[in-house]
């Protein structure tokens, strides 16, 4: 598909506008600006209106996220990929922390008047029932090196290793996975158990 001199001409001058453009927003009026990224691959378009330099575009075509997105975002933190632990590594840790849960969630189990409380590991997923008021799913992603948990408290929730807290931890809210079983299982059965 040939697309014409004239057209062209109209991106090329709209994607240079949008390198000129630095303002954020007006205080005129409520017209918003995303500033374009000096640092991005590709350029960005944007819904632009600034009667100096800049002019209506075509609508956004790229995939990073705006200077105002990443203002107003309270999500995760980042991921340091360098730090990614190695599978091996991840086994052990995963292995060993999944097998301790097992061992002290069974403990406690048959230290408190349950009705249905069951727990079970198989095929590296660890189920602990307790009855009526909820059941827990822990299990190993290994190609994100997390440990993935379903909650009847809290919802699912992805648990990274970090190096210097030495603990499996959620990096949107910065728990660590011992310490927020405690407390949810705490809060279902009315006993305190502890993990950590």
């Amino acid at each position: 598909m040939a697309f014409s001199p004239k057209f062209l001409q109209r991106v090329s001058r709209s994607l240079n506008s949008i390198n000129n453009c630095r303002l954020l927003s007006s205080s005129i009026d409520s017209r918003v600006l995303f500033q374009h990224s000096e640092a991005a691959s590709r350029p960005c378009s944007s819904f632009v209106h600034n009667n100096n330099h800049c002019h209506v575009f075509s609508r956004d075509f790229c995939s990073r996220t705006s200077s105002f997105d990443q203002i107003n975002s309270q999500g995760p933190a980042a991921i340091d990929y360098s730090a990614l632990l190695q599978e091996d590594e991840f086994h052990k840790l995963a292995d060993a922390t999944i097998q301790d849960l097992l061992e002290k969630i069974e403990e406690y189990g048959d230290s408190v008047d349950i009705d249905g409380f069951d727990i079970d590991y198989g095929n590296q997923v660890l189920t602990v029932k307790f009855g009526s008021l909820g059941t827990y799913v822990l299990n190993k992603q290994t190609p994100n090196r997390q440990i993935w948990m379903s909650s009847p408290v809290s919802g699912p929730s992805r648990f990274d290793w970090d190096r210097t807290a030495e603990a499996w931890i959620y990096r949107r809210t910065k728990a660590k996975l011992l310490e927020t079983l405690e407390n949810e299982i705490e809060q279902l059965c009315g006993e305190p158990i502890k993990l950590s």
